[in-house]
């Protein structure tokens, strides 16, 4: 299974593409800049604050970005515990 990417690689290619910096692109969202950074090296995840945020300066919807961070996250956990969880969980009769 293919885990999908984290929201902070499609955000580290947007700010890419429009020449902003993580700290730059922090300020215009009016977040701490180190927020920024730990999402674009995938070590934070997107939360609804962020995500509204997001969606405001890329004229977009904060459900996509909730959408990239939850597809990632059940992927992940899918890979990662999937299998011992379908052992584990009894099924309802």
């Amino acid at each position: 299974m293919r885990i999908p990417s984290h929201p902070g690689a499609i955000l580290k290619e947007e700010l890419a593409v429009r020449g902003l910096s993580a700290n730059a692109f922090a300020k215009a969202l009016g977040v701490p800049q180190n927020r920024i950074s730990e999402i674009i090296r995938g070590r934070r995840n997107v939360t609804a604050e962020t995500a509204l945020r997001l969606a405001a300066f890329f004229d977009n919807f904060p459900e996509f970005w909730m959408s990239l961070q939850t597809n990632h996250d059940l992927a992940k956990a899918s890979v990662e515990c999937g299998a011992a969880i379908h052992k584990e969980v009894k099924k309802a009769a």
